[in-house]
C-alpha cells in the first residue's frame, strides 16, 4: 500500500511539472509504454482512458460495441481527425454581477457547440446512433436507466459541479461540462449509482440522483444523450477515407478563417491583448486591480495542459491522428507533417509554463493540487478521499489569492509579456502548418 501511495505521489508530481495526463505520466514513472494493453474491466466495460473527452468517449463506446474500421479499431486520435480536428478559440468574459473575469479557450473544431463534433463524426462514418433530449427529469432518468439495463452505454453531458467528483466550488454551479460515458448501474433506490467513464483507468461511480441533476442543469443541452446502436460492424474503407479527408479539410477551412474568436486570428488577438494597456479587453486594463488574475492564469494552465479537465491543446493527439490518417489515405506526406504539430504542442506547453511559473511556491502548490485532483479522478473511486482533500486545499489557496496573485507588478508584467511572445510564435507556427496541410490536401497530383 505504501509503495502504491508513493507511486501515485510521483505520478501526480510529474503531472504538475509536465502537464501530462495521468496515464502518460504514470507510464513515464513506471517505465512502460503510454498505452495499457490490459485495461481494467468494470461491468464488462474496458477502462482505456483517453485525452479528448469527445473523441475518447466515442472511441471507447465504438470499441465496446465492436465497431471498427477495415484495418482495426477507430482510435481516439483518428476520430479527432474525422470530427474536424483542431480549432482555435479565445474569449475573455466579464460578468458584472460578481465582478468575475473568465478565460475561455477552445482547441477543437466547433468547440463552441456541445454536440457538433460527435454528430459530425458519426454522420461522416455512417455509424447508426440515436440522439435524445428529454425535457422532464423523471423521463430523462428513466431513459438513462433503461439504456443501461439493456447493456447500452450512452454518452451524456453532465454539469461538472453537480457531478461531484471534480469537487468544484459552488460559484461554478451551472458552468457546464464535457461528455462522459455512463455504462452501467448498481444498487437500487437512494443508493443507486451509475458507473461513469471520464477517461478514467479504474471504476468511478456517482449517485444516480447526482447524475440526473447534473444532466438537467445546463439548459442548452439538458438531458442530451447519444446512444450508438451499431454493433459488430465495419466502416467501409471508402467511407473511412472520405470521412478522414472531410475532417482534415474542415479543420483547414476553420482554422484558416478570419474570425478572431473561432479561428487562428484568435491567438494573434489574445497575444496582443495580453500586453495592450489601451484596449478595453486588454489584460493590463481588465486586471488593473489584480483581482481574478490568478484565476485567469490558472485557467490558461488548466485549459492548455492535458492534465486539466478537458484534455488541453490536443496538438500532440492530432499529430498521432495525422499519422493514422496518412495510413488510411495512403499519404505518407501527411504523416511527415506530424512532427511539425508535435513541435507546436511543445510551444503550447511553454505558454502554460509561462502562465503559471512554478518557481513561485504558492503557484507550484496550486499546480500540484490541480494535478492531484485530476490524477485521483483517473484513479476512480479509489481516489475519492485524496481528490476531495486536494480540492479543498486547492480552492482555499485560490481564494486566498483571489484579490491578487502571489506575484509583484514587475513579475506580472513579465509573465504577460512572456505569454504574449509565446502566443505570437504559436500563431505563426500553426498558420504555417495549416497552410502546408491545405496545400497537401489540395494537391491534385497526390
Amino acid at each position: 500500500m505504501t509503495t502504491a501511495k508513493h507511486l501515485k505521489a510521483r505520478v501526480r508530481a510529474r503531472m504538475a511539472r509536465t502537464g501530462e495526463r495521468y496515464a502518460v505520466a504514470r507510464a513515464h514513472v513506471v517505465g512502460a509504454g503510454a498505452g495499457d494493453p490490459h485495461p481494467v474491466v468494470d461491468a464488462g466495460w474496458h477502462l482505456r482512458g483517453g485525452t479528448d473527452p469527445d473523441a475518447a468517449a466515442l472511441a471507447n463506446v465504438l470499441a465496446h460495441r465492436g465497431v471498427t474500421g477495415p484495418d482495426g479499431p477507430l482510435t481516439e486520435p483518428l476520430l479527432l481527425v474525422v470530427g474536424g480536428g483542431l480549432g482555435a478559440g479565445y474569449i475573455l468574459w466579464e460578468f458584472a454581477h460578481d465582478d468575475s473575469r473568465v478565460v475561455t479557450l477552445g482547441f477543437t473544431h466547433s468547440w463552441q457547440y456541445f454536440d457538433r463534433r460527435l454528430a459530425t463524426t458519426v454522420d461522416r462514418l455512417g455509424i447508426e446512433a440515436t440522439w435524445s433530449r428529454t425535457g422532464g427529469a423523471a423521463g430523462a432518468a428513466t431513459a438513462l436507466a433503461s439504456a443501461l439495463a439493456a447493456g447500452d452505454p450512452v454518452i451524456t453531458w453532465p454539469d461538472r459541479y453537480h457531478l461531484g467528483y471534480w469537487h468544484l466550488p459552488a460559484f461554478l454551479d451551472g458552468g457546464g461540462g464535457h461528455p462522459v460515458v455512463a455504462y452501467a448501474s448498481s444498487g437500487t433506490g437512494p443508493g443507486a449509482r451509475v458507473h461513469v467513464d471520464d477517461r478514467t483507468l479504474a471504476p468511478l461511480t456517482v449517485p444516480a440522483a447526482d447524475l440526473d441533476r447534473a444532466r438537467a442543469r445546463v439548459g442548452s443541452y439538458r438531458n442530451a444523450m447519444l446512444l450508438v446502436s451499431a454493433s459488430g460492424t465495419v466502416v467501409p474503407a471508402d467511407r473511412l477515407r472520405a470521412a478522414v479527408r472531410a475532417g482534415l479539410e474542415a479543420m483547414v477551412d476553420q482554422l484558416g478563417g478570419s474570425s478572431t474568436s473561432f479561428a487562428l486570428p484568435a491567438w494573434r488577438k489574445w497575444s496582443r491583448l495580453l500586453v495592450d494597456p489601451r484596449a478595453a479587453k486588454g489584460w493590463p486594463s481588465v486586471f488593473a486591480d489584480r483581482r481574478g488574475l490568478l484565476r485567469a492564469l490558472a485557467s490558461v494552465w488548466e485549459g492548455v495542459e492535458p492534465a486539466g479537465m478537458t484534455g488541453g491543446h490536443l496538438r500532440a493527439l492530432f499529430a498521432d491522428g495525422l499519422e493514422q490518417a496518412a495510413a488510411v489515405l495512403d499519404r505518407p506526406d501527411l504523416a511527415a507533417e506530424a512532427p511539425r504539430w508535435r513541435g507546436i504542442a511543445d510551444r503550447w506547453h511553454a505558454l502554460a509554463e509561462a502562465a503559471l511559473p512554478d518557481d513561485v511556491p504558492a503557484i507550484a502548490r496550486l499546480r500540484e493540487l490541480t494535478a492531484a485532483v485530476a490524477g485521483a479522478v483517473a484513479e476512480g473511486d479509489a481516489g475519492a478521499a485524496e481528490r476531495a482533500a486536494a480540492a479543498e486545499e486547492l480552492w482555499r489557496l485560490r481564494a486566498e489569492h483571489a484579490d491578487a496573485p502571489p506575484l509583484d507588478e514587475a513579475r506580472v508584467a513579465a509573465v504577460l509579456t512572456d505569454m504574449s511572445g509565446h502566443l505570437a510564435a504559436i500563431c505563426d507556427a500553426e498558420a504555417a502548418a495549416v497552410t502546408r496541410l491545405g496545400g497537401l490536401l489540395g494537391d491534385p497530383t497526390s
